[in-house]
């Protein structure tokens, strides 16, 4: 029986209401959040390893609202599976407003797959975080088999991976299908550094654009609290590295937050610290993302 307290109670995101110092450019996107809830109209999964405070679509318009940014991306969280019902029901709520991620079954139909296009749905997150055998690398054959099947759609693969455990991620990606996304700036503990072989391979995929960046979550890779500093030579790594293919998102609500739990206040102001030039910020913010995620044209009214 499924139960809201079935799994450990996650830290809830800062109440505090307040706005940024910097402001953001017309249709920026918010390229990776989460919504969850209300548990008791969409429960989540049984098997799940934690439970996040209900985090519905009206907070995080209001949080949207607060910090000045127009879009988002909506990203399936673990607690769900392969149930999409909430992300879709945030989706139909404002279909110009957001776009979606979503986990799906291997047997899914193409029927389906075409259900979920229309419904604003661009790409597919695969967790290889909680493989149980890491020994046999990335399983390849069967994220190939996904991109194959996801192909026709111009949908990408979001990979939720710690790019330092392959030290061949370039080499095994060379030909991939689709596009590839990696979240939290590939997902490598900042006491690997930015010559560790994973990490220079996601260079790699960047600088060949066979992959895009989420310039998300930097409290989960390192050890310190805001302001993270010792992320900024991961920043500037993948900023040199191919800034077109760089995307930045709030993470919110942040889960499994263990430590100092960040304002999304403050994770915008990073962002204007960590990218100073304007064009650059718009392309991260704006340009890049619409192109990513198929957007339509920014008119101003939501």
């Amino acid at each position: 029986m499924n139960s809201i307290h079935a799994a450990p109670l996650c830290q809830a995101p800062d109440p505090e209401i307040r706005s940024p110092k910097i402001q953001f450019p017309a249709g920026a996107v918010d390229c990776h959040a989460h919504v969850c809830g209300p548990a008791l109209e969409f429960p989540y999964a049984d098997e799940r390893i934690y439970t996040p405070p209900d985090a519905t679509l009206t907070k995080y318009e209001s949080l949207l609202n607060m910090l000045g940014v127009d879009r988002a991306v909506l990203v399936q969280p673990s607690v769900y599976g392969t149930d999409n019902r909430a992300m879709l029901a945030a989706l139909s709520a404002n279909p110009n407003r957001f776009r979606g991620v979503a986990v799906i079954d291997s047997d899914i139909s193409d029927a389906e797959l075409e259900k979920l296009h229309q419904a604003g749905v661009r790409g597919i997150r695969c967790n290889v975080v909680d493989v149980a055998d890491k020994s046999k690398g990335l399983p390849i054959d069967e994220l190939t088999v996904i991109a194959r099947h996801i192909e026709p759609f111009g949908w990408h693969l979001e990979l939720l991976a710690h790019v330092n455990e392959y030290p061949d991620l370039a080499k095994t990606f060379a030909n991939f299908p689709v596009d590839l996304v990696f979240g939290h700036f590939g997902y490598s503990h900042t006491k690997y550094g930015i010559n560790d072989k994973g990490f220079q391979g996601l260079l790699e995929l960047l600088r060949n654009n066979k992959a895009w960046v989420k310039m998300t979550g930097p409290y989960r890779i390192c050890d310190g609290d805001f302001p993270y500093a010792d992320m900024r030579v991961f920043n500037d790594a993948v900023i040199k590295a191919n800034s077109k293919r760089l995307i930045w998102g709030s993470d919110w609500p942040h889960v499994m937050v263990k430590k100092q739990m960040p304002h999304d206040a403050d994770l915008c102001d990073l962002l204007g610290s960590w990218v100073s030039d304007p064009e650059l910020r718009k392309a991260i913010l704006s340009n890049n993302p619409c192109m990513l995620y198929d957007f339509p044209v920014f008119t101003g009214n939501y």
